[in-house]
C-alpha cells in the first residue's frame, strides 16, 4: 500500500526574501553587485571566466554544523551524488559527516582526499562489478543492498574468514517529494525493495544466511524536494515496524536505521524548505516512541543530506550572449545551459536568475533564460523578471546551484564543462578547472 502524504502548510517554513536563497554571506554592493564570502561575483566572473560556479565554503561547513546540531545522536553522511570535488570531501570530513558514495569513481575520488572508506555507505540500484570490488577493496563501511541478485555478487567479493556490513534498502511505500522523477519511496520505481510483495523480508533472511555478509540495519530513501516531516514520521513507524517482525522471525535486533535525504531547499523567494531542526526533533521523539511501543532497543540513526548542504551554498555566473524578442517573448541567451544544468529540463525546476554589475534605469519585464545548445528544451529559467535593457555582456547570476549542476553536466556540442571556484574570507581560488577543448579531444582516439 502506497501512501501519498498531503504537506501540511503549516509546518513548512518559506523563503520569500530575496536573498533569504542566497549564501548567508550574501552582500549587496555598490553598482546592484553582490559578494558572496566578500568576493564580488563581476571579480570571479572576470577572473575565472563564464560559465563558473561559485562555491562558499563556509555555507558549506555552516550547513554541516545545523545537521549535527539538529541530529547530535545520529551519524549524518554527505550524499556526494549532489556534487563532489576533492575540497568538498574535504570539508565535510573535518565537519564531521561521513559520506554517500554512489560508484567507485565518487569512492576512489574521495579516498585520494584520505576520507576514511569506513565513514562511507555505497548506493546504487545497479552497483556494477567494478563498484562491488572497489567498495571491498577500499573498506567501504556500509554497502546498501537493492536488489535481491546483489547479495550473492557481493558476497562472491568478500574475501574468506571477513565480513562486510550491509543495509537492505526498502520501499516504504510513501509517496512524497516535488516531482515523480525524484520520488523514490514507492512501488513503481528502480529503488530498492518491497515491503507489499515480500521481497525485502526474503532479501533479509537470505543476507542473514551468508557467512561473508552481516546485516546491521534497514535503509529508506522517500525521494528529493520534501518540504514537511510527516513522510519522515511515516517512514520511521513502518520501518519499525519491519525491525519488529525481523527480531520475531528471526530473532535479530538491528542496529541501525537509515532514514536517507532528500530534505527540501527553496530555489525561489517564497517557496517552502524542510526545517532541519524541527525534523530532528520530530524524528527522534517518534523513533524512541515507536521503538518503545515495539519493545525494541533503538537503532543508530543515519541521515543522508546532499541537495540541502550544497545546493544553497552555490552560485553560478553566466554571460549574455543575445537577446531575441519574438512576438511577447523575449529571450535572454547565455553562454551556459542544460550542459552545465540539465535540472529544468529532467525536473522542470524552476530559478530565480539576476542581473549582477550595473544598476538598470529600465522597468522589469518578463523573460526566459535560455542556453546556447542546439536544443529547443535549453532552458534555464521560464518568465522571470529581468530588466527591459539586458543585453549581451551583461552578467547573469543563478543562486541555489551547489546540487545536481556539474555532477550532472554533460558533454553536450562539446562545450566543456564550468569550474568551480571556492570563496571565503575576501578570497577565491579555483577547486575544478574548466573542462578544455583539449580534454575533450584527447578522449577521442580513433579515426
Amino acid at each position: 500500500m502506497t501512501l501519498t502524504v498531503v504537506p501540511d502548510q503549516a509546518e513548512r517554513p518559506t523563503a520569500r526574501d530575496e536573498l533569504s536563497i542566497w549564501p548567508a554571506s550574501t552582500r549587496r554592493a555598490p553598482r546592484d553587485e553582490l559578494t558572496v564570502g566578500g568576493v564580488a561575483l563581476t571579480e570571479i566572473a572576470e577572473r575565472f571566466g563564464t560559465p563558473v560556479y561559485v562555491l562558499d565554503e563556509d555555507e558549506v561547513r555552516d550547513r554541516c554544523r545545523a545537521y549535527r546540531d539538529a541530529f547530535p545522536d545520529a551519524d549524518i553522511l554527505y550524499a556526494a551524488k549532489a556534487f563532489l570535488c576533492r575540497a568538498m570531501a574535504n570539508w565535510v570530513q573535518e565537519e564531521g559527516l561521513g559520506l554517500d558514495v554512489s560508484s567507485a569513481g565518487e569512492l576512489e575520488l574521495a579516498v585520494t582526499t584520505g576520507f576514511p572508506p569506513e565513514r562511507m555507505v555505497m548506493h546504487g540500484n545497479a552497483k556494477s562489478p567494478e563498484d562491488l570490488r572497489a567498495a571491498i577493496r577500499l573498506g567501504v563501511g556500509r554497502v546498501v543492498i537493492d536488489s535481491s541478485g546483489e547479495i550473492a555478487r557481493l558476497a562472491a567479493e568478500v574475501p574468506s574468514g571477513t565480513r562486510q556490513k550491509v543495509l537492505v534498502r526498502v520501499i516504504p511505500g510513501i509517496a512524497a517529494g516535488g516531482h515523480t522523477a525524484i520520488r523514490t519511496g514507492t512501488e513503481d520505481q528502480k529503488f530498492g525493495l518491497s515491503l507489499v510483495d515480500g521481497s525485502a523480508q526474503h532479501a533479509i533472511a537470505r543476507i542473514l544466511d551468508q557467512p561473508g555478509l552481516e546485516l546491521v540495519g534497514l535503509h529508506c530513501h522517500l525521494g528529493s524536494q520534501i518540504a514537511t516531516v510527516k513522510p519522515y514520521m511515516l517512514a520511521v513507524r513502518r520501518m519499525v515496524g519491519l525491525l519488529s517482525r525481523i527480531r520475531r522471525q528471526h530473532g535479530v535486533s538491528l542496529p541501525e536505521l537509515d532514514l536517507g535525504g532528500g530534505h527540501a531547499v527553496a530555489y525561489r523567494p517564497g517557496e517552502s524548505l524542510l526545517d532541519i531542526a524541527a525534523l530532528g526533533t520530530r524524528v527522534r521523539s517518534e523513533l524512541d516512541a515507536s521503538c518503545a511501543a515495539a519493545d525494541l532497543p533503538v537503532p543508530r540513526l543515519t541521515i543522508e543530506p546532499g541537495r540541502a548542504i550544497a545546493g544553497p551554498a552555490g552560485v553560478a555566473l553566466y554571460r549574455v550572449l543575445s537577446v531575441k524578442r519574438t512576438g511577447d517573448r523575449t529571450f535572454v541567451a547565455v553562454d551556459g545551459g542544460m550542459s552545465d544544468n540539465p535540472r529544468p529540463a529532467l525536473y522542470g525546476v524552476r530559478y530565480a536568475p539576476r542581473l549582477l554589475g550595473r544598476r538598470s534605469p529600465a522597468g522589469f519585464r518578463p523573460a526566459t533564460v535560455v542556453g546556447r545548445h542546439c536544443e529547443a528544451g535549453d532552458v534555464l529559467a521560464s518568465d522571470v523578471q529581468l530588466p527591459d535593457d539586458t543585453r549581451p555582456g551583461d552578467l547573469i547570476a543563478i543562486p541555489v546551484a551547489g546540487a545536481y549542476h556539474l555532477s550532472m553536466a554533460s558533454g553536450y556540442n562539446m562545450v566543456g564543462r564550468p569550474p568551480v571556484v571556492a570563496v571565503t574570507g575576501g578570497r577565491a581560488r579555483l577547486l575544478v578547472r574548466r573542462e578544455s577543448f583539449d580534454d575533450i579531444r584527447s578522449r577521442d582516439v580513433g579515426l
